[in-house]
């Protein structure tokens, strides 16, 4: 019966991962560039090499890249990499991360950053000034004018192979992947929402739950069997 145990908690162990990870996506349903985790599972046979059980667990959390709905803003510093690319940034304690969070604002130093506070950074890797004058404005080619001037361009990046989340809307590569240069063109007036939708997000909520309610009834089960067993097995 030990064994039975040990599989039904695996499962519910993976069930409750993957509930966490489907509430998370749904309370950012509406986060500006928040992209969808997706756990992944896998089934283990026991060391002992026996094949007639296996151990499921949640192995690893990818994350869903695809783009979001978007919503019309007309806010001349809302922009929206087209092609699936992402804006590059400065990541809390150094570093970069990129983001699809295209809400920027010029801040009281006169930098260029996202609603977040996170500075908005150009094709170097350095942050965005934005001298006095007219307002900037962000062309289809990523480039920021202030009137006529040009004063930097945006870095657009494509995410290639695995990625870490490293805030509600920051991503940067995981070990083997790749942020690689891109010429997206930009959209402006427009913001992407997160790319898990309420009612798919309830849907697979309901179904975990239940696949995890359905691990914890076999789970009781099994301890009712063993408790039945060893009373058997006792001298009266």
């Amino acid at each position: 019966m030990a064994d039975g145990i040990y599989v039904t908690m695996n499962g519910a162990a993976a069930r409750s991962e993957q509930l966490d990870a489907i509430a998370d996506n749904l309370a950012n349903a509406q986060t500006p560039g928040f992209k969808a985790a997706r756990p992944a599972f896998e089934a283990f046979f026991p060391a002992s090499g026996a094949e007639d059980k296996a151990y499921p667990a949640a192995v690893a959390t990818g994350f869903d890249l695809r783009p979001g709905p978007t919503t019309r803003t007309d806010a001349p510093l809302d922009v929206l990499p087209e092609d699936g690319a992402f804006l590059a940034v400065a990541a809390p304690g150094g570093g970069v991360a990129y983001t699809r969070d295209g809400r920027l604002s010029v801040d009281s130093e006169r930098r260029l950053a996202t609603a977040t506070g996170r500075l908005v950074l150009d094709r170097s890797g350095a942050p965005i000034r934005v001298p006095p004058g007219p307002p900037p404005q962000v062309g289809q080619d990523g480039v920021i004018r202030s009137g006529d001037t040009a004063i930097a361009e945006l870095a657009r990046v494509k995410l290639d192979g695995p990625v870490d989340r490293i805030g509600p809307s920051l991503l940067a590569p995981a070990p083997g992947g790749r942020a690689l240069p891109s010429d997206a063109k930009v959209r402006t007036g427009e913001v992407e929402l997160g790319n898990s939708g309420a009612l798919e997000g309830m849907v697979q909520l309901i179904s975990a739950q239940r696949h995890f309610d359905a691990s914890m009834q076999a789970l009781q089960t099994y301890r009712s069997l063993d408790q039945r067993s060893a009373e058997t097995g006792r001298v009266r």
